[in-house]
């Protein structure tokens, strides 16, 4: 067995002769447990945070969607379609037409987003999963929209005596009094089927209609769209997919994926979780400087061992990599039973549920093996900074005194 692993590991398991320095011992020992444990606890909070954020843009956006690379909207031909059906891997496309319009209701009014949408826009994305009350039917009379809108209007499902006002304005140049119309804008009357409930900001952004109702409201043509979304298949070269996509409208769409079209909301997730990592890192690097003191605490009451295994012929770097090793080993153990603790207070949340959000959703969590290895690998190289710190106290000078 290796000479300073050997002491090392005597050194752990016996106790000093002097009460101070096991209590130093042990509140070091404590230090790193619960630093392990609390750098564990919120990496796997902000996964299951990340996850839980992220789950509304899965039920929301489709696996890729085309946009129009200048302008608001571009054309799609029945050609066009034709070639997008024969793409291997599209499971479905849906077309869309989406536009800022103003809301009235019964003397109230909002500002949102109108997005018409074809028959095969619930087979692309699961919006019709996150109906509140009603359905989701979408018709020439119809639509559904989000509840932050209805509260704010007070619109009721079905209600076709007093339909949600939708008002566009009308495309046209020049100023508004050189316009020879009477209104400078559109309006249609809808009713509503149904009412979705995702993410505060969706649930007062969108309302959903027939794609040919909006086409008429913002007098386009049948052929003029402002996005197409794909649902593929799984495990398909998406990277393929987007070439052939943009092959179809000849270079007149960009192609994103998911988590292109939530871009702001991926970097804040990803930075946020860097920011807190960092965070709880430095008050790691501040709690094993305990480690630091204690080793040199340890030198210095088994000086007389040092002396001894000086004289018998152990060199001065043997001597220290005995304390450079009890070092590790204590914060390392102390890291891996921290992190035990950690993953059993995290697989109760999980079964349990028992820190709750709200009355009904438990705090998400999610238990990722990669977070052990974070955990593990900062506590691991912090105890290497802070033993080999500590171990090169360790002189000629200071054994002959």
């Amino acid at each position: 067995m290796n000479f300073p692993f050997y002491i090392a590991k005597r050194y752990i398991r016996s106790k000093s002769s002097q009460n101070a320095v096991n209590i130093i011992n042990f509140i070091t020992f404590l230090v790193t447990v619960i630093g392990a444990a609390a750098l564990f606890i919120v990496l796997s909070g902000f996964a299951g945070l990340k996850t839980f954020s992220l789950s509304f843009t899965n039920t929301f956006d489709p696996d890729l969607k085309a946009l129009p690379i200048s302008g608001k909207v571009f054309t799609i031909t029945p050609e066009q379609e034709q070639k997008l059906k024969e793409i291997k891997g599209v499971v479905a496309y849906a077309k869309e037409l989406e536009e800022r319009v103003y809301l009235t209701h019964q003397k109230k009014s909002h500002m949102a987003y109108i997005k018409g949408v074809d028959v095969n826009y619930s087979k692309v994305t699961n919006v019709d999963s996150i109906i509140y009350y009603g359905e989701w039917v979408i018709n020439n009379q119809l639509g559904v929209l989000g509840i932050g809108i209805a509260n704010i209007l007070g619109i009721t499902i079905n209600n076709y005596s007093s339909p949600l006002v939708v008002l566009a304005p009308k495309p046209g140049k020049g100023s508004l009094s050189q316009q020879s119309f009477k209104k400078p804008y559109n309006e249609l009357p809808l009713a509503i089927s149904g009412v979705f409930e995702i993410e505060e900001e969706l649930n007062r952004k969108y309302v959903f209609t027939d794609l040919s109702l909006v086409q008429a409201l913002l007098e386009k043509s049948n052929k003029e769209v402002s996005g197409v979304n794909f649902r593929l298949l799984d495990e398909v070269d998406i990277a393929v997919i987007k070439k052939e996509i943009t092959q179809i409208f000849n270079g007149k769409v960009h192609i994103k994926n998911r988590q292109e079209l939530n871009g702001t909301l991926h970097r804040m997730l990803n930075t946020e979780n860097l920011a807190t990592y960092l965070i709880f890192t430095l008050v790691l690097v501040i709690a094993l400087f305990n480690v630091v003191g204690a080793i040199i605490m340890m030198i210095l009451d088994k000086k007389q061992n040092l002396k001894t295994l000086y004289n018998v012929g152990t060199t001065i770097k043997e001597l220290r990599s005995i304390y450079f090793v009890q070092g590790v080993l204590v914060t390392s153990l102390g890291g891996l039973i921290g992190v035990v603790f950690a993953s059993l207070l995290i697989w109760s949340q999980l079964i349990f549920g028992w820190l709750k959000i709200t009355p009904t959703l438990s705090y998400p969590v999610e238990y990722k093996f990669i977070n052990v290895l974070i955990v593990l690998g900062t506590i691991i190289v912090l105890g290497i900074i802070a033993s080999r710190i500590a171990s090169s106290s360790i002189t000629k000078k200071l054994i002959s005194k």
